[in-house]
């Protein structure tokens, strides 16, 4: 089975290029063109992992030819545009660190840069944090988590001061206000302003516990755990971690070891068990198991919720694979886009599609970490 997903991770880059995936499925059906985004993003670093793990360079060949396709000669970023502030459209540059290593190429350390600036100019709230972006003026979101605080661990540990400060504070943050005490799970959003039409007026948060979005947070934490130098800021990261996955764990389909679009509803109408987020979660238990932040059962629950995934949703036939029950986008608001209000109605409404790089690039980070289990 697991010699099959290589041959599928190859299939997919054979039918890719720069200017149009096998894997971006929103952006084709939103009919927009190539850019610099987190959808791919997630993808090329989860490909840069197939290619450390299993010592083939064909994918990380990939890597480097689509994103030289994209960054020119003094760091420019083809469609990047910083006027936007969005966390997400950070999130690609991670891969930028070990492509410099990789391959020397100064430009990379330019771009870098030019990310590393785009930041500085980040609309904070008064608490600190980054807003997710600038037409979520005042929000937080679990996701940009991801989107923005790896990349800024990277730049600090690579060409920064390793000043990482910034980081524990906005982590502190979501701690402190997104973490439900009972349930020991993570809302979705946090506005610190309160006045979003989605938000609690006086938490600030909004309705539900969407799955992708913790599943974001988790890769982030395990990631950051891994990127953080050893000490008491690691260590309160691993912490985070540790009690984050161990309270998720509670909420895991008996059968599959999957979880539930919204997390806390399991067999609710409608509700379904969700491939991203249930193979973002497999792939931070798994990690955190190997670096010794959980208990090794829990590699044991990562796999199997890895291997629910592949026996749920994983279809192999004649021309290839096809990897089902991925939530296609979610989203708070804006404005002017009231559906999109938090409710579990809301999370339970959006397209259910195959293929898409939001569920086959966790997928495969955790396929990674399977592989470092039996390689």
């Amino acid at each position: 089975m697991y010699r099959k997903i290589d041959s599928y991770v190859l299939g997919l880059i054979e039918k890719s290029s720069p200017e149009k995936t096998a894997w971006n499925i929103e952006r084709v059906r939103q009919g927009k063109p190539a850019s610099w985004n987190y959808i791919d993003g997630c993808m090329l670093t989860a490909l840069l992992e197939m290619s450390r793990i299993l010592g083939d360079s064909r994918y990380a060949d990939f890597v480097e030819m689509f994103v030289d396709s994209f960054i020119g000669g003094d760091g420019t970023i083809r469609t990047f545009e910083a006027d936007k502030q969005t966390l997400d459209d950070i999130n690609e540059g991670r891969v930028l660190f070990p492509l410099y290593e990789m391959t020397g190429k100064e430009k990379y350390r330019l771009a870098a840069e030019n990310l590393r600036k785009a930041l500085d100019n980040q609309p904070r709230t008064h608490q600190g944090s980054w807003w997710h972006k600038a037409i979520y003026p005042n929000q937080v979101w679990l996701d940009g988590i991801y989107m923005a605080q790896v990349f800024s661990a990277l730049y600090e540990k690579h060409f920064g001061q390793g000043d990482y400060s910034d980081i524990i504070g906005q982590l502190r943050v979501v701690r402190g206000h997104m973490f439900d005490e009972g349930k020991h799970l993570y809302y979705h959003g946090y506005d610190a302003s309160r006045s979003a039409f989605w938000a609690d007026k006086e938490t600030g948060l909004s309705q539900s516990f969407w799955l992708r979005a913790m599943g974001w947070y988790a890769i982030a934490l395990a990631d950051l755990a891994e990127i953080l130098p050893q000490g008491a800021e690691q260590s309160e990261v691993a912490a985070l971690l540790s009690e984050m996955l161990q309270g998720v764990a509670a909420y895991a389909d008996e059968a599959t070891g999957m979880y539930w679009q919204v997390v806390d509803q399991a067999g609710r109408e409608g509700n379904y068990l969700e491939t991203s987020g249930s193979s973002m979660i497999a792939y931070a238990m798994l990690k955190a198991a190997r670096l010794g932040i959980l208990p090794k059962e829990y590699a044991a629950k990562g796999q199997k919720t890895f291997d629910g995934i592949v026996k749920t949703y994983l279809t192999f036939h004649d021309e290839g694979i096809d990897l089902g029950g991925i939530c296609l986008v979610a989203g708070l608001g804006p404005e002017d886009n009231r559906r999109r209000d938090g409710t579990y109605g809301y999370y339970i409404s959006e397209p259910i599609v195959n293929n898409d790089a939001k569920g086959v690039a966790p997928l495969v980070l955790a396929y990674t970490e399977i592989r470092r289990l039996t390689l």
